[in-house]
């Protein structure tokens, strides 16, 4: 190492404060959404005593709420589904919290398990149903925060123009 390329510091750079980058309050990168979900998820005493299950329509609830995003919980009975579409102009992060889910796309069909998460981009088209005999519970972060959800037919999940993608990511909830 001590060629004339090797960059040497001196001392100690935590006493270099303005080295540092600031700690954010709120996240902005799709691995700080994606960290944040895993967070809230891992924080079971925060969600769990809010979810309701309605057999009659899907139940939602605005769990938080940030400079540009939004983080929302579902609850979804056996057979429940959301339908085809996608969330308009915004990105996010599905972490499934409880049970299992079933995502449809135009490339196929996956089942999501607890701690399992998906991560798409603005016009990604889906549909996200309990296919199982057990209820299920999602949490869902937006960026920006969702102003639309326009349904699609099952058909064209997703737009000929647009090429969005998708990752799925194992997550292990704690």
């Amino acid at each position: 190492m001590n060629s004339d390329s090797d960059l040497q510091i001196a001392g100690d750079i935590l006493e270099v404060p303005h080295l540092l980058q600031p700690e954010r309050e709120h996240p902005s990168t799709v691995a700080e959404f994606a960290g944040l979900a895993r967070a809230v998820a891992a924080d079971r005493a925060q969600w769990e005593p809010l979810v309701r299950y309605d057999a009659t329509t899907r139940w939602y609830h605005r769990l938080r709420t940030g400079p540009g995003y939004e983080v929302w919980l579902l609850s979804w009975v056996p057979g429940q589904g959301s339908g085809p579409h996608d969330h308009g102009r915004s990105s996010g992060v599905l972490t499934v919290l409880d049970g299992a889910l079933t995502e449809r796309t135009d490339r196929g069909t996956r089942v999501l398990t607890a701690g399992d998460q998906r991560v798409f981009a603005p016009g990604y088209a889906h549909d996200v149903v309990n296919d199982t005999l057990e209820p299920a519970v999602s949490l869902h972060v937006y960026h920006p925060g969702l102003t639309e959800m326009p349904m699609r037919p099952a058909s064209r999940l997703r737009p000929a123009a647009a090429s969005p993608h998708c990752e799925a990511r194992p997550a292990t909830v704690r």
